[in-house]
């Protein structure tokens, strides 16, 4: 309940700032070429709230429904138009000022992600330090010659300050199955240089664990102790009676000196009873309490539903990237095209069947990341922002009828046959269209459903 206090409002707030940014392109541009707008909607369904702005008495709106929204524009294939009005319809404009109206949507989200990402840049993020802790025995990165100690400095041409500020990069190297050259200073503080060869890596494993995961690599981290920092409600672990702070001495009689080592512990012995000892502020407890059983890849685990206490992190381990003003939008322009480009790829890989479509995800997944992000703190939901506002740019750019890309297909083929398409052809590539939106929404509200019972 208490993650719905940030889920629901951060959404709404996304979902109305992305829409605004699209639909405001669209209006924008259409006042600038002289098309008559009649509403500004945000959102559907019933007003809320409504006020008439400008010497054309344009329709502002607040709906009912927060899920979008659009801009009406003056159009004789929507009603009947005032002959002193005709000439500002939008169905009367010449085919160029048509396509740069439709193509103001998409071109806006990627022009606020820019400024956003800028925006990010300028402010500075704090991350880890860029040095390996761990290097995975068999994986990429014992392959490509990586050793715990080593500190990236490059990837490829680009300098490397944090751990996570090239992963954007990778995933497209990845996707290529290129080569990636890595400069690093070793644990003896000799500059070498690492290689990284995806050409063995699956599109279906490009994802957010890459690093990890995939190559190999984790980045130095301080030991984390068995110090419960939070725990699930209606967990077996909360009716067993722990509590926030407790900090685990063994399991079954077997010490715990490292978190690693309880997690270990309660994970390979699903559904026994385990005898946990405790120290809660200087008094010592044992617990009774049964690890509820996940299948994980086909693997049956034993889960309590704790978390850790995260300590603070030493000032030596952690990086702020900064940028100066022109360095700042620079790396923003990058950021955006290099996003851009991902999905495009990663779309096409789908196609390809070379992605699963699970990777789909709906409004219920972008909720939750939204109200996760919001209670880091208003950079993570800035760039929160800025990712899905890309994702909305380039979707819409889709030639599917129905979304901006649709329509400007369309506008290709009439200026090709110098003609427009006959009102029945429109009609069934409209209606196509809706049916593939359609289709693709269910799929994406089923792997929301899933995620969550799993």
């Amino acid at each position: 309940m208490n993650g719905l206090l940030y889920t629901i409002p951060a959404f709404v707030i996304a979902i109305a700032i992305l829409v605004v940014v699209h639909e405001f392109g669209h209006y924008w541009v259409a006042r600038r070429l002289g098309v008559k707008v009649l509403r500004f909607s945000v959102g559907f369904g019933r007003p809320l709230w409504m006020r008439r702005f400008g010497s054309d008495r344009t329709e502002w709106v607040i709906a009912a429904i927060p899920l979008g929204g659009y801009v009406k524009m003056l159009d004789e294939n929507e009603g009947r138009v005032a002959a002193r009005d005709r000439k500002r319809a939008f169905n009367r404009q010449p085919l160029w000022k048509r396509s740069l109206i439709v193509l103001a949507g998409p071109a806006f989200n990627l022009l606020f992600a820019v400024i956003a990402y800028t925006a990010v840049n300028l402010v500075g993020t704090e991350g880890l330090r860029p040095l390996v802790g761990t290097v995975a025995t068999g994986s990429l990165a014992e392959q490509g010659g990586f050793r715990a100690g080593d500190e990236m400095l490059r990837v490829d041409e680009h300098p490397v300050q944090s751990w996570d500020e090239r992963r954007l990069y990778l995933y497209e190297k990845a996707l290529d199955r290129g080569k990636v050259r890595i400069a690093v200073r070793d644990a003896d503080g000799l500059l070498q240089e690492r290689t990284l060869d995806f050409s063995s890596v699956p599109a279906s494993k490009v994802g957010a664990g890459l690093l990890e995961r995939e190559i190999g690599l984790r980045p130095s981290l301080p030991a984390l102790a068995p110090v419960i920092g939070s725990i699930e409600e209606n967990s077996v672990a909360s009716r067993a009676g722990f509590e926030v702070g407790d900090r685990i001495l063994s399991i079954n009689g077997l010490a715990t000196a490292l978190w690693s080592e309880a997690v270990e512990a309660i994970s390979a012995r699903p559904g026994e009873l385990l005898m946990v000892r405790i120290d809660r502020g200087g008094i010592e407890k044992e617990l009774d309490v049964r690890p509820e059983i996940r299948n994980i890849d086909g693997k049956s685990i034993g889960r309590i539903g704790v978390g850790v206490r995260i300590p603070e992190m030493p000032s030596s381990m952690r990086r702020v990237v900064r940028y100066e003003p022109w360095g700042a939008v620079q790396e923003a322009v990058e950021t955006t095209w290099r996003m851009s480009a991902l999905t495009l790829k990663l779309l096409g890989k789908l196609i390809q069947l070379e992605v699963s479509s699970k990777t789909i995800s709906g409004p219920i997944t972008i909720a939750q990341y939204a109200g996760v992000a919001a209670k880091i703190g208003i950079t993570p939901f800035i760039q929160f922002l800025a990712v899905v506002s890309i994702s909305l740019g380039i979707l819409n750019l889709l030639p599917v009828p129905v979304l901006d890309g649709g329509h400007l297909l369309l506008y290709i083929i009439e200026g090709v046959r110098k003609k427009p398409l006959s009102d029945r052809v429109l009609h069934v590539a409209q209606q196509a269209g809706l049916t593939m939106l359609v289709m693709l929404m269910l799929l994406a509200f089923y792997n929301d459903f899933m995620r969550i019972l799993h």
